[in-house]
């Protein structure tokens, strides 16, 4: 009953906060980044979880062990906006339209999602950013009522390790878009009483508090209050989560936070020249932090060869993409699915298994091996590498690991431990500061 009253006391402060117009659907995320990334949000066919050509069967049986007995956490899945936006039932299957449904989660060995309730930057011109939020949010208590032999709804790392051995889902979500919170410290209080366990700060658009990757800078970092919200996450426990934010914003963080971040869908800037990526530097400040860096698996994230190639796609597509933009300015999902049909008809060359590997490897090495983890971004991108098309593939990421020389320890570092330890820490953290009171003695401040 009292987490009942906690629950709706809550929705009824967001709903408050929330513009009460609800926005046309937003732009999928990728054809709403301000980068020159033309690829937007559409998931692509499963296919079968491994090939067997060439496969060291002894290593493959290694694999599967391991993963059915490892913990694999995956931070970053946008599987939620379809859920709502589309009415679809995650316990359906999607082979072939979707990333992900249960029974390829379960495939893939996964432990843990973190579902992504991605609020558009439309949101933030508009209105009604928390409102959007709200819905998502509804949406995986929904999902995890609706089956709870295989979900369970997560909030610690106890709890994930909790639904390991119950051998069941651990369901949690992250904010992708610190304009979800509309500005008030009492919203982000709000947020974590829903469930919500990370916010990433910034999507691709700068807010009125931080700076993003891909867009104006205007605080120079972080602002004054951005600086306030990120003391607050520590205090409550909300992990801070710098995938998209400005280099500076990055470094604002690392400079103030008390608790572990993490990059929830971030990859190597040195191998792949993205501003979504992160530069070396910052890969051993976020070390020295104890953060850990979740790898994105997008192809235009990760592979050189065909953020070139989509460049020069833009470059001749250009004339019939500015035809397509103005002809539905106003219908964010035809123009998005009609970029889609050109892009389809343009495709890319395909990026190997080995390339987003070595983003792991690179982090491993730079930052080090207790400070890299799997951020995948299933269906929030239209492309993935050969042998990674939808979540069952995952242990095809252990096999490479373990091909490459990586110990049974570290992989399982990699698959789940790292988070589970910078987790587990920023709850300390908050415990010691906040004695367990999300509210009492809580800064108060709001920005217009």
């Amino acid at each position: 009953m009292n987490q009942t009253k906690t629950f709706l006391r809550a929705a009824l402060t967001l709903l408050l906060l929330a513009s009460t117009a609800a926005p046309a659907l937003p732009q999928s995320k990728e054809a709403s980044k301000t980068a020159p990334v033309t690829d937007t949000l559409r998931a692509t066919t499963g296919t079968p979880t491994t090939t067997t050509i060439g496969r060291d069967e002894r290593l493959w049986q290694k694999t599967l062990k391991l993963q059915r007995s490892a913990i694999v956490v995956d931070t970053h899945n946008d599987i939620l906006s379809f859920m709502f936006d589309e009415n679809y039932d995650i316990g359906q299957s999607s082979v072939g339209k979707y990333h992900t449904d249960i029974a390829r989660m379960k495939e893939g060995g996964l432990s843990a999602e973190f579902f992504s309730v991605y609020v558009d930057r439309s949101y933030a011109a508009t209105g009604g950013s928390a409102r959007r939020a709200m819905d998502l949010i509804d949406m995986v208590y929904r999902a995890a009522e609706k089956y709870p032999n295989e979900l369970v709804m997560s909030y610690t790392a106890a709890d994930i390790r909790r639904a390991k051995k119950q051998k069941k889902i651990a369901a949690l979500m992250g904010i992708e878009g610190g304009h979800a919170i509309e500005n008030s410290l009492f919203a982000l209080r709000d947020f974590y009483r829903l469930g919500i366990r990370y916010m990433t700060l910034t999507h691709n658009n700068t807010n009125d508090w931080a700076d993003a990757c891909c867009d104006q800078s205007k605080h120079n970092g972080l602002s004054d209050f951005g600086k306030e919200v990120v003391r607050e996450m520590n205090r409550i426990g909300m992990l801070v989560d710098i995938s998209h934010v400005s280099d500076k914003t990055m470094s604002d963080v690392l400079d103030i936070s008390t608790a572990p971040v993490i990059a929830s869908h971030s990859s190597a800037r040195a191998l792949a020249a993205r501003p979504r990526n992160i530069p070396d530097d910052l890969l051993r400040r976020i070390a020295k932090n104890g953060g850990v860096v979740m790898i994105n698996f997008f192809p235009n994230f990760i592979d050189q060869k065909a953020i070139d190639a989509s460049a020069a796609r833009d470059a001749r597509l250009k004339p019939e993409r500015d035809r397509i933009i103005e002809q539905y300015k106003n219908d964010a999902k035809r123009r998005g699915e009609e970029l889609d049909k050109l892009n389809a008809a343009n495709p890319l060359p395909p990026t190997p298994l080995s390339v987003l590997v070595d983003h792991f490897d690179h982090v491993a090495k730079v930052a080090g091996i207790d400070h890299v983890g799997i951020g995948s971004d299933f269906d929030g991108v239209s492309s993935l590498p050969e042998g990674m098309k939808d979540i069952a593939q995952l242990p095809n990421l252990t096999y490479e690991l373990l091909r490459r020389g990586y110990s049974e320890r570290d992989v399982r570092k990699v698959l789940g431990e790292n988070f589970l330890r910078a987790f587990a820490e920023a709850e300390r953290v908050a415990a010691r500061a906040s004695g367990g009171h999300v509210s009492r003695d809580a800064s108060v401040r709001r920005i217009n």
